[in-house]
């Protein structure tokens, strides 16, 4: 995984992807919305979704395993059931690294939270 400092956004050099997989997420800030993949490829791809995050001062975390599964979802699609912790785990230290920043309204939920809102289980 990796983090850049709390006053730093991504200040790491972006790595060298060769064959490696990027996956991008959205996530509307809606509650109850599903995060959706909306970019996902490898090499030159992957590459192009490094360079665009990094330039917009995007937090980028380090999952292969993750990355792997979310590569095989249909971009702008929901991601599936079996990824809500992962994912929200991500999410939640993006919410985190950026609650200095004030760059979501969300930073305060934890992962659990998430997960009941996105499978409408509100107990």
């Amino acid at each position: 995984m990796s983090e850049a400092d709390d006053t730093t956004v991504n200040a790491k050099p972006i790595p060298d992807v060769g064959r490696s997989l990027a996956v991008a997420l959205a996530d509307s800030g809606a509650d109850g919305d599903i995060p959706r993949v909306v970019a996902g490829g490898q090499g030159a791809v992957a590459r192009q979704i490094l360079d665009i995050a990094f330039a917009n001062g995007v937090k980028v975390r380090e999952d292969a395993d993750m990355a792997q599964l979310l590569t095989r979802i249909d971009v702008e699609s929901d991601i599936p059931v079996e990824a809500f912790a992962a994912v929200a785990e991500i999410l939640t230290y993006v919410y985190q690294s950026n609650q200095n920043m004030n760059a979501h309204p969300e930073t305060a939920k934890t992962a659990k939270e998430m997960i009941r809102k996105w499978t409408g289980n509100e107990n």
